[in-house]
C-alpha cells in the first residue's frame, strides 16, 4: 500500500531559504550573510531590512564574497553566502577549497537556481556538476533538500553544524508536503514509503517525481520503497543499506549529472558493502539549454515516467 501525500500549494524552495534565514536573523545574533548583487533572486531582503548590519553586498564579486565569509568566520560569525547555484561553486571552487575547506571554516554556501530547473537562463546558469564538485571537498557537507518546508528547516539548521556546509535549491515552484514544522537532521535520510520490491532512493525536486511514480506502481503492483536523501554528505548509509538489503535493487533519482551525485554516492556505497542491482535518473554527461522548467526536465529523462522505467528495468536485474 502506497502511503498517500497531499499539497496545498507549491512554493519555490529558495524562499524557503529567505524564511529560514529571516528567523536565524532574529534568534542568533552570529548568523551573518553575504550576497553577490542577487537579494532579491536569493530571497535575502527580509533578512537585509532586519539586520542591515548584518548584511553585506558585495556585488559581482563571487570570489571576494567567499574570502570575506571565510574570515568573519574567525571572529566567531556564521556567515551564509548567497548567489546562483553556479556562481557558488564553479567559479570559486579554488576560493572554496583553499579558504573554506581546508581549514573547515564555518562557512555556509547557500545556492539557488541549481540543476535544469533554472529554466529559460540557459547552460551558462545552469549547473549540473555541483554536488560532485562540493562532496569531493574534505570537511564538506552537501545538503539537497526538496521543498519550502524542508529548505526552511535546513537554512535554520545548518547554523548549529560547525564546518562548512553547501546547501542547494530551486526557483521553480515544487509541492510544499514535507511538515512545517520538522525537525531537520543533518545525514538523517526520510522514509517516505515502505515497500518490498525496489528502493527508490531520491534528493531535491526528484523527490515529489518520486512520489509520484511510487503511486504509479503501486497500480502495477509493484511495491516501491521511498526514501528521501537530502543530506548527500554524510549518507546515509545504515538507511540505504537497510532498505537494499530488503529489496535487493535500487533506483536514484536527482537533478545533477549521472557522474558525481547522489547516484554515484550510493553506487559507491553498495559497491563495497552490498553489491546491487541499480538504475540511475539523472542527466547523462549532457549540458542543459534553455526552456521551460518542465520541458527541460522531460527532455533531459527526470521525470515521473523515467523513474518507472528505470524501476521497471532495475527489476529485471535481481
Amino acid at each position: 500500500m502506497m502511503k498517500k501525500y497531499t499539497y496545498t500549494e507549491k512554493k519555490d524552495t529558495r524562499s524557503g531559504f529567505g524564511a529560514g534565514l529571516q528567523h536565524l536573523g532574529k534568534t542568533n545574533p552570529n548568523v551573518v550573510a553575504l550576497c553577490a548583487d542577487l537579494i532579491g533572486s536569493l530571497k535575502m531582503d527580509a533578512f537585509k531590512a532586519e539586520n542591515p548590519d548584518r548584511f553585506f553586498q558585495v556585488g559581482i564579486a563571487e570570489a571576494n564574497m567567499i574570502g570575506l565569509a571565510a574570515g568573519l568566520t574567525i571572529g566567531g560569525k556564521i556567515p551564509f553566502t548567497g548567489t546562483f547555484a553556479n556562481f557558488s561553486t564553479g567559479r570559486v571552487y579554488d576560493q572554496i577549497r583553499q579558504s573554506v575547506a581546508y581549514s573547515g571554516k564555518n562557512v555556509k554556501i547557500c545556492a539557488s537556481h541549481a540543476g535544469l530547473t533554472l529554466g529559460e537562463d540557459g547552460a551558462t546558469h545552469q549547473i549540473l556538476e555541483d554536488i560532485g564538485l562540493m562532496k569531493m571537498l574534505p570537511h564538506m557537507c552537501v545538503i539537497n533538500p526538496c521543498d519550502y518546508n524542508q529548505t526552511k528547516a535546513a537554512t535554520i539548521a545548518i547554523a548549529d553544524h560547525h564546518g562548512p556546509v553547501y546547501l542547494r535549491f530551486g526557483r521553480p515552484t515544487v509541492p510544499n508536503f514535507t511538515p512545517a514544522d520538522q525537525k531537520f537532521e543533518i545525514g538523517k535520510a526520510i522514509m517516505l514509503n515502505e515497500g518490498t520490491d525496489v528502493t527508490i532512493i531520491a534528493t531535491g525536486h526528484l523527490v515529489w517525481k518520486a512520489i509520484e511514480a511510487g503511486e504509479q506502481l503501486a497500480e502495477q503492483g509493484i511495491s516501491a520503497e521511498i526514501i528521501n536523501i537530502h543530506t548527500i554528505k554524510p549518507l546515509d548509509d545504515d538507511a540505504i543499506l537497510k532498505s537494499v538489503t530488503k529489496t535487493k535493487c535500487v533506483v536514484t533519482a536527482e537533478e545533477h549529472q549521472m557522474n558525481g551525485g547522489l547516484g554515484d554516492s550510493v553506487a559507491q556505497l553498495l559497491s563495497r558493502r552490498l553489491p546491487t542491482p541499480q538504475e540511475f535518473v539523472a542527466v547523462n554527461d549532457s549540458f542543459g539549454e534553455s526552456g521551460t522548467p518542465d520541458q527541460l526536465m522531460t527532455k533531459y529523462g527526470l521525470d515521473t515516467i523515467n523513474i518507472i522505467e528505470a524501476v521497471n528495468s532495475v527489476m529485471k536485474r535481481k
